[in-house]
Parts: structure tokens; C-alpha cells; sequence
């Protein structure tokens, strides 16, 4: 009887597990009309300082993000990914978290099965995200090579999915 009531609350924890984790999307929506995108300086996990103006000529995944946040946990192998796919074209990968300290972060990308090679910055006070309109977390835009956004996804998403490359690559060639 106790392994019969054990076997059923595994089943009912995988069932609710699952239902928790609902599948990472991947479409991105088009802005109507593409606007600028507000310039900034962060520092990654090193002090170093980085600006989004060092980018230009360079379509730009602008991510904002958070180690508590499970889809943003989800979605950053496929940041990953994308990083690898579009290496040595003119594309960055720029993860900005929110609110939390380098010491975290670092440990928990620690954890992660494979490192990321892709630009980490902390919005300690979360003004970026402020500048973005950003009102959840993921929030996701992709910038052409003018500094103009011009696709943003709200939620968790596949970056490696053909649809977003395709979409990644259309602004590579413009």
C-alpha cells in the first residue's frame, strides 16, 4: 500500500513538475516601427564596462534576465547555442541581469552544463530595463545593425529555433 501511495505522489510530482514548466516559445514579434535603443554601460562579472554603442554594425539578442527566474534559467542554453551558430558574424549575445550580485550569478552559471561564452551584465538598479519598458522577465530584443530594435519577446524562448536564426539572419544581411 505505502509503495503504491509512493508510486502515485512521483506520478503526481512529474505531472505538476511539468505542468510548471511550460515549453519555451519562439516566435518574436516585429515592432511596427523600429526605435532606437536606449544606449547604456554595464559591467560584466569581471568590472569590465561594456556600452551598447561598442555593438553597432552588429545585430545584438539584448536578453534581461534573472538566475531566480525558471524560464530565464531554461532558455539561456539556447542563448548559448545561438552565440556558437552565429560566431564570426555580426552578431553579439548580451544578457543583462537584474538586481542580483556577480558572486551569484557566477555561481550558478557554474553550474549550468555549459559555460556561456556570451556577454553577461548586471543592472544592479535595473534603469536599463527601465529604458527598454521592461515589465517581466524574460524580456528579449533583437537589434540591427543601426541600433534599432527590432523584434521583442516577452516569456521564455528557444534562440536556436530556425525561426528565430532566420529572423537573426535576415538583419545579419541587411
Amino acid at each position: 500500500m505505502i509503495s503504491i501511495l509512493f508510486c502515485c505522489l512521483l506520478t503526481f510530482s512529474a505531472q505538476a513538475a511539468e505542468r510548471e514548466q511550460p515549453k519555451l516559445g519562439y516566435n518574436m514579434t516585429a515592432l511596427p516601427k523600429p526605435v532606437s535603443a536606449p544606449d547604456f554601460t554595464l559591467k560584466d562579472m569581471d568590472g569590465k564596462k561594456y556600452s551598447l554603442k561598442d555593438y553597432r554594425g552588429k545585430v545584438i539578442l539584448l536578453n534581461f534576465w534573472a538566475t531566480w527566474c525558471p524560464p530565464c534559467r531554461r532558455e539561456l542554453p539556447s542563448m548559448q547555442r545561438v552565440h556558437q551558430n552565429f560566431k564570426g558574424k555580426d552578431f553579439a549575445v548580451i544578457a543583462i541581469n537584474q538586481m542580483e550580485e556577480v558572486d551569484h550569478v557566477f555561481a550558478f552559471t557554474g553550474e549550468l552544463e555549459v559555460d556561456p561564452k556570451f556577454t553577461i551584465l548586471f543592472d544592479k538598479d535595473s534603469a536599463v530595463s527601465l529604458a527598454y519598458g521592461v515589465q517581466g522577465l524574460p524580456t528579449t530584443f533583437l537589434i540591427d545593425k543601426k541600433g534599432k530594435v527590432r523584434f521583442r519577446a516577452i516569456g521564455g524562448r528557444e534562440f536556436d529555433h530556425p525561426e528565430v536564426e532566420k529572423q537573426i539572419l535576415q538583419l545579419i544581411q541587411e
